[in-house]
């Protein structure tokens, strides 16, 4: 009923899908945009593309690609990749703890971006630069000729390969004709947006352009306890750029930009029951008379939210001092309570230039992109996300922070043989990627407090007392003592037991001083794309790639927490026994993540080499002038790496990293990707529609999920013969299968649609539909050798990935009306984007699911005769539909784990004035 009531609001809100036409810069000539540049025209009514290389019109190419030009982009307020959501149904772009962890999705496959050791599943291009992850790209970006969205993976073209698609985003270019652009933004939450840009001819060869953006408004949480907002935006971006055309053989595009955000990010609500109805905490009972707690058990209607007093950790929070507000107040209400003096500021720089050579070599055509970046972000945060002082990271330039420094270098050489029959090309593409990554992540002054309570809350939640040494008061001591008739509640180890409890009450302030990591990548590719024309109407496309890639990996390690080492020196024997669960418990909450003073000074160094072959196959056919019809294979390819995260040293944290860490363990493997796809493309001036039917087998799935206290880093493979359920029970060391047996384990199929239409002068509706089942197979394993799953994923066997709603449906409406003969034109324009359920945590834990949603942008104006000036109100999120990006463990916050999202937008509207010449 809700994905029914969406559609129709998605109808009545007349919108369209991502890939409506838009109608740029005409240009008469076609032999122009059958040249080898890389500049895609708009003529009239045919959108042409590079998204095979060469400039070809999009009702001609057979993939699945959208194309957005620089009118629709306008109109929808896109000024980052974020936006794009609105304008491609099969995209979803989203960030989590810090912006910097942005992650795109393309049919329901992506990457989480929360550790920089792994590489975008969809590759992000600006003027032809590869972006070494797609969280870079959630900046302004300025004017905009017109983005690229490829569907599906990419694997022989694109520079860089990424195994679910592609985003091509290409800015404004230098004009041999003078002139500029300025435009004004005022808008609630005090939002301020400046941009402006003057382009000419410098002489009969050179142009030069140069454009910048400023951007400053407040943040959408109010920070009650340190009287502050957060999520804000203060940022801007200057790109000076120069064309040198000496020839109509010749073309030499220069650019240079930089960039800058100075903003607090990214805060997060406790989610409540009335959001996610299934935010409950599990009623089931333990042997020894405990509530059992488990979070991978479907919780029971009319039990407690886990944000109440009826979950034990609860009332430890509130004891030491979290406002029950938090706990309380909806998901929505952006009122947060941090711990005082914590804060979330960071910084993000971000530069670099290109160069981009397109020349004619008699009947050939060269192409050269040259490009260098630099990256660097820090993000300080209260990490565990409360008002007790648990975890944080101190604002300073190590605070989570990751520094890229790329250069890469693209060729293409195309042409033609055999009377036109092959248009053939060949390139080669090389990209050296440094990135250093560094944390100062610590345990808060009052984890010495908290922690205790979570052994406490194991044993007797009746016995917690939060503001008592060891969260055992003397009567508590005195109750356990006298247990068993006076032997203890645990023997002889009873005295033990407490001063494991005391020993770990005194971990405040302590763990990671610096830890730093740096990963050296070289990748070089060798690659031909080649179409031979067997006929008129029948073409085959073969494309091949080679790729090899290396990756050289060193960190070294500073921590200042001695008591983990003297709590293992205590505990270890006890493993083994009765009180093994215990003193596991005891050793893994002073040792958490393995931030422990075994560490301290130690270095690790490691290297991993991968080659791989891709490429393409593409049969289409043209029976009619109007009409493509094509299928197609394909093989994606995403490099492997290394876990950069020390947690993952050990499987456990029971084990002394320095004596039993393992660089091995840090590694994950290479994820490749075999599509099929079939589909059609009819398009007349009046009317386009496409079709495509898809289906994509992931091996070596690279997944990345938050368990509560540490990032998993694990490939997803499935085993071809049934594990009777050993891949869904709590139990690790099950579940194993023959490497002989092991096959894809994630699979996205489905079906798009695509429609536009002009129905009458000054009209442009477009219509989208995407189906997509993108789910984990059943029997589940780890890596191709066969491994088992680990057991934090044991809700992911036969269900849907996280964020891949099943059912997107995008639409708009564009109406630019004369005003009478005035020479005035009005403007009317809206979009929305409706999507089924889905969940939105990757481990598919029960409390994070997101019900479908429908949102609409709206913006109406006058503009002047020639679009020398507009007037524009507008509106983000016009009816203030609440929505989270991403639900997460609150770290370390459970007896039964409770969960925390980062929100969504709400609803922005403001004034535009815009003035060109």
């Amino acid at each position: 009923m809700k994905l029914a009531l969406n559609l129709s609001a998605c109808a009545i809100a007349l919108a369209a899908i991502a890939t409506a036409p838009v109608y740029a810069q005409t240009q008469s000539d076609a032999a122009d945009q059958a040249s080898g540049s890389d500049e895609g025209t708009y003529d009239n009514n045919v959108i042409v593309v590079t998204a095979q290389g060469r400039a070809q019109a999009l009702s001609d190419v057979p993939i699945a690609v959208s194309a957005i030009g620089a009118e629709q982009l306008q109109q929808s307020g896109t000024s980052d990749i974020r936006e794009l959501n609105q304008l491609a149904p099969s995209l979803l772009v989203s960030s989590t703890g810090n912006e910097a962890n942005g992650s795109a999705r393309i049919r329901g496959i992506g990457t989480v971006g929360d550790n920089p050791g792994l590489e975008s599943s969809v590759a992000v291009f600006i003027d032809g630069v590869y972006r070494s992850r797609s969280g870079n790209a959630l900046s302004e970006l300025g004017p905009i000729d017109r983005i690229e969205v490829l569907r599906g993976p990419q694997g022989t073209l694109g520079g860089r390969n990424s195994s679910a698609g592609m985003i091509s985003i290409t800015t404004a270019a230098p004009e041999f004709v003078f002139s500029g652009h300025a435009s004004a933004t005022y808008g609630n939450y005090d939002q301020l947006r400046l941009e402006g840009g003057i382009n000419g001819p410098l002489s009969d060869t050179i142009a030069a352009r140069i454009d910048g953006v400023y951007l400053k408004r407040d943040g959408f949480y109010n920070d009650v306890v340190n009287g502050t907002d957060v999520n804000n935006k203060d940022r801007y971006l200057v790109r000076g750029q120069l064309l040198f055309e000496p020839n109509d053989g010749l073309s030499v595009r220069v650019i240079g930009d930089y960039s800058k955000k100075d903003e607090s990010c990214c805060a997060a609500t406790f989610v409540q029951p009335e959001f996610a109805p299934l935010a409950l905490r599990e009623s089931g009972v333990l042997p020894n008379g405990n509530l059992s707690l488990d979070p991978f058990t479907r919780p029971q209607p009319g039990s407690p939210a886990l944000t109440s007093v009826e979950n034990p950790i609860i009332p430890v929070l509130l004891a030491l001092g979290q406002n029950s507000n938090a706990l309380t107040q909806s998901t929505f209400n952006r009122d947060i309570y941090v711990t005082p003096g914590r804060s979330y500021a960071g910084e993000t720089e971000d530069f670099g230039g290109s160069i981009e050579v397109n020349a004619e070599l008699g009947n050939l055509n060269l192409t050269s992109i040259t490009g260098y970046r630099e990256y660097s972000n820090f993000q300080a945060s209260d990490t565990d996300y409360t008002q007790v002082d648990i975890l944080y990271r101190e604002p300073n330039k190590d605070a989570g922070a990751r520094e890229f420094k790329t250069f890469t270098q693209e060729l293409r050489l195309q042409g033609s043989a055999f009377d036109d029959k092959l248009d053939w090309l060949i390139g080669g593409f090389y990209a050296n990627e440094k990135l250093e990554t560094r944390d100062n992540i610590r345990f808060g002054t009052q984890y010495g407090a908290f922690a205790p309570c979570r052994i406490v809350n194991a044993v007797n939640p009746a016995l917690a007392s939060p503001t008592s040494t060891g969260c055992l008061s003397a009567g508590g001591r005195a109750a356990l003592q006298a247990a068993n008739g006076g032997a203890g509640a645990f023997g002889a180890a009873t005295p033990l037991i407490f001063a494991g409890l005391d020993n770990l009450a005194t971990i405040n302030d302590k763990g990671t001083v610096l830890d730093v990591y740096n990963q050296k990548s070289e990748n070089f590719a060798f690659f031909t794309h080649n179409i031979f024309h067997i006929s008129d109407k029948l073409d085959l496309t073969l494309g091949l790639r080679y790729t090899n890639e290396t990756k050289d990996f060193n960190a070294a390690f500073t921590n200042d927490n001695t008591m983990c080492p003297t709590q293992r020196a205590l505990f270890t024997p006890l493993l083994g026994g009765p009180l093994g669960a215990l003193a596991g418990g005891l050793i893994g909450l002073s040792c958490q993540g393995n931030s422990t003073s075994e560490l301290d000074g130690v270095t690790l160094s490691d290297s991993r080499s991968e080659n791989e072959f891709t490429g393409t196959a593409i049969l289409s056919y043209k029976p009619t002038d109007d009409l493509l019809l094509y299928g197609s294979y394909s093989r994606g390819y995403k490099a492997g790496g290394f876990n950069l995260d020390r947690s993952a040293l050990t499987s456990s944290t029971l084990a002394n990293p320095a004596l039993t860490g393992d660089t091995d363990n840090l590694q994950f493997d290479q994820e490749t990707v075999n599509a099929f796809e079939i589909g059609a493309k009819y398009s007349t001036r009046e009317f386009s529609l496409s079709v495509a039917a898809f289906r994509q087998q992931f091996d070596n799935f690279q997944l990345n999920t938050f368990n509560g206290s540490v990032f998993l880093v694990q490939n997803i493979n499935a085993c071809s013969t049934d594990l009777n359920g050993a891949d869904i029970d709590a139990d690790g060391t099950t579940g194993n299968c023959a490497s002989d047996d092991v096959k894809y384990g994630v699979v996205a199929q489905g079906v798009e649609l695509e429609a536009s239409l002009n129905p009458v002068r000054h009209v442009n509706v477009s219509l989208g539909l995407t189906y997509t089942d993108t789910s984990y197979e059943n029997d589940l394993v780890g890596r191709d050798t066969g491994e088992a799953l680990d057991p934090a994923l044991r809700l992911l066997p036969g269900d849907n990935l996280s964020n891949a709603p099943e059912i997107t449906a995008t639409a708009s409406l564009s109406y630019t009306p004369p005003i009478g003969s005035s020479g005035l034109t009005g403007l009317f324009y809206v979009n929305a984007r409706t999507t089924s359920d889905y969940n939105t945590g990757s481990d598919l834990l029960y409390g994070k699911e997101q019900d479908g949603f429908t949102l609409v942008n709206a913006r109406i104006g006058i503009r002047g005769p020639d679009n020398k000036w507009a007037i524009e109100g507008w509106a983000q999120n016009l009816f203030n539909v609440n929505y989270s990006q991403v639900a997460f463990n609150t770290p370390f916050v459970a007896s039964q784990q409770t969960y925390s999202a980062f929100l969504a937008e709400p609803r922005t509207y403001g004034i535009t004035l815009r003035g060109q010449f």
